[in-house]
């Protein structure tokens, strides 16, 4: 249950901090004076979405935070799925900064919104006027009779295989729309990836070719260059390597006179040796030059397959052409190959449909036992809320697939006249008969549900007088085994709680907060009279004030 919540910069609240207590707390106050706004803080540590829009201060950041006490309602084992330190009393936090960035915390540990939500559907259960309007959503309704009919291990067991069912039919129809398309290309891919492995590529051809052919195509130049240089070097005549040699001799007949003759002497020397070692290169290389036709005709056939094939799959070189060879074998091997895993996956859809069919006629058949009682109970309760002919009806059909919910559609029937036949409820329902119902479901739920907190937002909408009192009666009766909180307007149902909280504003001279206090008896006493009296509190609602409040504790 819900034991405190701090709300700090959010709307108009600047800052708010109370506790909340067992059973029946019921919350009052002026219209506009802030009342839903504390459910919208409360809805942002239940995962509800925010931006920079909810803060008061656009300069600081807006903090909720909610304590709950948790430890009779085995949630270890949702804690201990989601990494999350357990605490018999666990905080809920959320932040949204003034850059509009939002963190969540349970128990001061970082969740993403969705963990958060998850943990706040298992605590905290918020009617509001808008999910009255989905009494006529067939989800909802169906969600409403697996309650009645403790379906939710054998649903969240459907769930599982529809989502498993769901991911191999995508998959399914996926590799088939490719397969069909790509079956209709293989033979071209397969073309091209005989092409391109008959080419045997290799990684560094393209660059050694193209120095050969340059080789090839200057052989004779490359070959009159050396044999000159050769013959510059090498003549028996004059040469460069005769005239080293010359020069060295020289040097070597003046060593003894001349102080840096022995340095020169030796430099000279290396440089007889090094030129004397690229002479015989020379030579060497100008053996191995020649023009070869047939050679240089072969590479050029080469080149003009690989360019071909580069321009053809536009590519940047040989290595690019490698990288398609391999995507195209991949790519026939996958088509080739298709065929095997589409019988896999029909294979595996046949046996996630079994699974289904027999979950969903479980489902369906442990939902139709329910209804006989869960129609009664619903009329009878709408016959002590003031509507002594009504009549409430479910109607089910067959859906014409396995859809997230099964393989029933759901349709609420309600009729509050003798000789009128109950149709569809959104169609002939008022907002006060749609309440009513509502206050019926849930509270005929909440025996089922094992939700530490239930909270009420206009359901109390479109009654009074006697209607009033035992709508009061009943929330009183549901806050005996859960946590009940009730915004209400009525005086009859505000009697009805062991803690009354009023939310006023408080009007500044430059700026509206709003600010909330739990009522001392003598305080409630007052604001109670108000409620049946307006504004202007008379004796005579005084009285009646201690009345209604003297009755409730009966």
């Amino acid at each position: 249950m819900l034991i405190k919540l701090y709300v700090q910069n959010y709307a108009l609240i600047k800052e708010l901090d109370f506790n909340l207590g067992e059973g029946l707390t019921v919350i009052t106050g002026e219209t506009g004076a802030g009342k839903t706004i504390i459910l919208g803080a409360l809805s942002l540590i239940l995962g509800a979405r925010a931006d920079t829009g909810v803060l008061l201060d656009k300069s600081t950041k807006c903090v909720v935070e909610g304590t709950f006490r948790i430890k009779e309602y085995k949630l270890s084992e949702f804690f201990k799925n989601n990494e999350l330190d357990y605490d018999d009393q666990t905080i809920l936090r959320r932040e949204i900064n003034p850059a509009g960035k939002s963190r969540a915390f349970i128990n001061d540990t970082p969740v993403n919104l969705n963990i958060l939500k998850n943990l706040g559907d298992r605590l905290i259960d918020i009617h509001s006027q808008h999910q009255t309007f989905m009494l006529n959503e067939s989800a909802f309704q169906l969600d409403v009779i697996d309650s009645f009919a403790n379906n939710r291990n054998l649903r969240e067991e459907y769930r599982n295989a529809f989502f498993n069912y769901s991911n191999l039919k995508r998959e399914y129809d996926d590799l088939r729309d490719k397969a069909d398309k790509n079956k209709t290309d293989l033979e071209y891919y397969q073309f091209q990836l005989t092409q391109l492995e008959e080419a045997s590529l290799q990684a560094d051809e393209q660059e050694d070719l193209e120095k050969e052919q340059e080789m090839l195509i200057h052989a004779e130049e490359i070959k009159m260059a050396l044999v000159n240089s050769s013959t510059v070097l090498l003549s028996d005549e004059i040469s460069a390597l005769n005239l080293l040699r010359e020069v060295k001799q020289n040097i070597a007949k003046i060593n003894g006179y001349l102080s840096d003759s022995d340095n020169m002497l030796a430099r000279f020397e290396s440089l007889y040796i090094e030129l004397d070692d690229l002479a015989n290169e020379i030579e060497r290389l100008t053996g191995r030059i020649e023009a070869d036709p047939e050679r240089l005709t072969v590479i050029n056939e080469r080149l003009d397959l690989l360019y071909s094939l580069i321009q053809k799959h536009r590519v940047k070189n040989v290595e690019g052409l490698i990288i398609k060879r391999e995507d195209l074998r991949k790519l026939v091997n996958t088509i080739v190959t298709s065929d095997e895993r589409l019988d896999e996956l029909e294979e595996l859809i046949d046996n996630e449909i079994e699974i289904l069919k027999r979950l969903s006629e479980e489902i369906s058949s442990r939902r139709k036992q329910v209804l006989p009682d869960m129609e009664k109970e619903i009329t009878d309760m709408l016959k002590q809320l003031g509507m002594p002919n009504a009549r409430f009806r479910v109607e089910m059909k067959r859906s014409s697939g396995f859809t997230f919910s099964g393989t029933d559609k759901a349709d609420f029937l309600f009729s509050a006249n003798k000789q009128v036949p109950p149709e569809n409820i959104s169609l002939v329902a008022s907002g006060g008969e749609l309440s009513r119902v509502m206050l019926s479901l849930k509270s005929l739920l909440s025996k089922n549900m094992n939700l530490p907190t239930i909270i009420f937002d206009e359901i109390d909408s479109g009654v009074s007088g006697e209607v009033a009192d035992r709508v009061g009666q009943i929330l009183a009766v549901m806050g005996e085994s859960m946590q009940v909180i009730n915004i209400t307007h009525l005086p009859q149902i505000a009697a009805r709680g062991k803690g009354h909280y009023h939310v006023y504003k408080d009007e500044g001279e430059h700026s509206t907060i709003t600010r909330i206090k739990l009522l001392t008896p003598e305080e409630r006493i007052l604001e109670v009279a108000k409620l049946l009296s307006g504004s202007e509190v008379t004796d005579t609602a005084v009285k009646n004030a201690i009345e209604l409040l003297q009755a409730a504790e009966k």
